[in-house]
Formats: structure tokens, C-alpha cells, sequence
């Protein structure tokens, strides 16, 4: 009873002074505040529930301020891709913003000498690709096959008394990253790095990103991984990251002239199932089609093997008995 007393007891917004309701209350340190209170602290704060009713009154008071110095914040440099750096070069400091009003929200003016460091992040996703096999079954790659994906994230370290850190996406997961060093790795690697160089000219530099890079001769008996380390055609694996050797992309192609993938069954273009290769019952000649070439028989439907037993023509048909 005192549990569920407690839970729907009235509470007051220690900062506003409004009643809270059932889902509206804001734990602090000493007290309560309401949700419309709590949307008013810094993005980057996330210390509430450690902090004092003081505590909060006096950054309440800091928001305040900085919601008015936007108003004469006026960024003569920006950097970024969707979530961007507004930089007021005049006075030294900058904001991160999103939006294309780059006030919305309040953001916080930092000083660039508050800045310590700014970390790019870049992180490898790794998920196993799967085969079907003869019974339906979901079935590993032997040797396994692995598809691979990467986010790029900028961290913003600075001295504030809210928070320490800044941390946003380079993209916001706009731009598919699936090889490494691949042109999208390069754009996206290349922004993070426009960010650091912005924040931290005198630590930080960014050369510029080229068009196109030159396709690399690879030289015989070699073949290269992802991350750009040269191996034997002998190694399975890359002796630098250990990641599988890339294997050849196995086809059959349809009678319509589609090619497709070896695991398919049936035609994506035209929906003709894959043709398998069969021998001749009568004349033992190997075939592709529905009829034999050279004699004009039709492809038994009960045909079991693809090999002819020496010396018996017709080992291919279910039920022959030599």
C-alpha cells in the first residue's frame, strides 16, 4: 500500500512550482522537476538524477543566457554533413546543430579554447551471410562468409561544467558504408577529419579528398583484402586482418541469357528453374537442355546422376539394373 501510495502521490516541480503528472516527473538528487523543465537543461547533460534542485536552478539560469547570445551568434564557417559544426570565428566559439535553423533547440555556445580533443570514431559491424541448404535449413559458408559495415563518429571533448563530451554520427546513417577503404569509407572518414581539423586547426589537418582513386594493379599470385594488405593466392586468409579470402562469385546462366547466383534455384528474370547437366541415356553424350543434341532424346524425368558407370549407357535412369 505505502509503494503504490508513493507512486501516485502528488508531486510539485521543484524548479516551476506546477504539479507533476503520473509520467511527467523528473528525478533529481534532492527532489522532483517536471518534464517541460527538464527539455529546457543542455542536450549534452546527463547528470540530472546526481544533481540538486540548486544545481539545475543555476544551469537553467546558464541555458538562459546562451539562449540569448544566439541571438548575436553569427557563424562565418560550417563543417559537417547532416549534423554540423556552426562556427563564429569573430567570436571564438561554435555550436552543433542538425537543423537548418541552427538555433532550434538552444544550442550550446562553446568556446574553441574549451576544446581538448576531438576523437574520430570509426566502428566495424560484422554479420554472418547464410545459405540454404538441399533441406531448407539455414546453413554456414565453409570456409564462413561475412558482410561488413562501418559508422564513423565524432566525439567533441571540451572543459564544461555540464558535460565533458559531444558525440554525433558524421552521417546520422545516411550513407551505407560496406567496404573498408572503399569511396564511401574514404567520404566519410574524410568529414570526421574536416570536423577535427575545424574544432583544432593548430592540431588537427585534413588534406583534400581526391575525385577518384586509381584502380591498383595487383600483382600475379597476390589478391588484396578489405583493409588493403597484399596476401598470397595460396592464403585463405588475410595475414594481416584475418579476414577470409573473397571468393569468385559462382553463376549459372539461364536459357533466356540471365545470369544468376549458383544457390538459385530458379531464374530471376524469366522464373525457368536452373538447368543441371545430365548424360544421355542412349548415346552417353553430356547435356545442358531438355533434349540430347546429338540423338534427340529427351532428358529422362527420373534421371538420379550426372556419371555414367563405364561400359553401361543407361546407369543414369532410376531403376536400371545392369
Amino acid at each position: 500500500m505505502g509503494l503504490f501510495g508513493n507512486m501516485f502521490e502528488k508531486k510539485q516541480c521543484a524548479i516551476c512550482g506546477k504539479d507533476i503528472g503520473l509520467l511527467g516527473n523528473r528525478k533529481l538528487a534532492d527532489g522532483n522537476m517536471c518534464k517541460d523543465c527538464a527539455a529546457k537543461l543542455s542536450p549534452y547533460f546527463s547528470d540530472r538524477r546526481e544533481s540538486t534542485i540548486a544545481d539545475i536552478q543555476r544551469q537553467l539560469a546558464y541555458r538562459a543566457e546562451n539562449e540569448t547570445k544566439l541571438a548575436s551568434f553569427n557563424p562565418t564557417k560550417i563543417v559537417g554533413l547532416n549534423t554540423k559544426a556552426y562556427i563564429d570565428e569573430a567570436q571564438g566559439a561554435f555550436v552543433i546543430s542538425r537543423y537548418s535553423d541552427f538555433r532550434r533547440g538552444n544550442p550550446d555556445i562553446i568556446p574553441l579554447s574549451t576544446v581538448t580533443a576531438v576523437d574520430l570514431n570509426v566502428d566495424e559491424h560484422k554479420s554472418e551471410i547464410y545459405k540454404e541448404d538441399s533441406d531448407g535449413k539455414r546453413v554456414s559458408y565453409e570456409p564462413r562468409r561475412y558482410s561488413y559495415s562501418y559508422t564513423f563518429r565524432n566525439v567533441i571533448h571540451v572543459r564544461n561544467e555540464w558535460f565533458d563530451d559531444i558525440r554525433f554520427d558524421v552521417d546520422d546513417g545516411e550513407t551505407e558504408v560496406t567496404m573498408k577503404a572503399g569511396k564511401e569509407y574514404r567520404f566519410l572518414e574524410h568529414a570526421g577529419k574536416e570536423m577535427q581539423a575545424a574544432l583544432m586547426p593548430n592540431v588537427y589537418t585534413v588534406e583534400d579528398l581526391p575525385e577518384e582513386t586509381p584502380e591498383e594493379e595487383i600483382p600475379e599470385g597476390k589478391w588484396k583484402c578489405e583493409c588493403g594488405a597484399l596476401n598470397d593466392d595460396a592464403a585463405k586468409f588475410c595475414s594481416t586482418c584475418g579476414k577470409p579470402k573473397p571468393e569468385e562469385a559462382k553463376t549459372w546462366t539461364c536459357e533466356c541469357g540471365h545470369v544468376n547466383a549458383e544457390d538459385a534455384k530458379f531464374c530471376s528474370a524469366c522464373g525457368k528453374p536452373k538447368v543441371t547437366k545430365w548424360y544421355c541415356p542412349q548415346c552417353g553424350k553430356e547435356n545442358e537442355g531438355q533434349f540430347c543434341p546429338a540423338c534427340g532424346t529427351k532428358k529422362p524425368e527420373d534421371l538420379e546422376t550426372k556419371k555414367i558407370v563405364p561400359g553401361v549407357i543407361k546407369a543414369g535412369i532410376k531403376g536400371f539394373e545392369k
